[in-house]
């Protein structure tokens, strides 16, 4: 397994592509076969917000729902989205 970090959406999906390992991704686009964020940012929970990280707690009714949210837009290729990528 490889994990692509802040690498330009175009070129994660090329190494993707290239390997017949897992890549996860974390703000290297929808082009990995897997994705990951630290909990305390996906939940608002920190100071800066990085640009590939998306507060999944707002507008959710708690953690468990925010969690479910992060799992059914990555699985529906909804996040990443565009403006989470570099």
């Amino acid at each position: 397994m490889l994990v692509l970090e802040c690498v330009p959406a175009i070129l994660a999906s090329e190494i993707t592509q290239a390997l017949s390992i897992p890549t996860i991704g974390i703000g290297a686009g929808a082009g990995c076969d897997g994705q990951v964020l630290v909990s305390y940012d996906m939940l608002g929970l920190t100071a800066h917000c990085p640009k590939f990280c998306k507060n999944f707690l707002t507008d959710a009714h708690g953690i468990r729902e925010a969690f479910t949210r992060y799992v059914a837009d990555v699985r529906a290729l909804r996040f990443p989205a565009p403006e989470h990528c570099y």
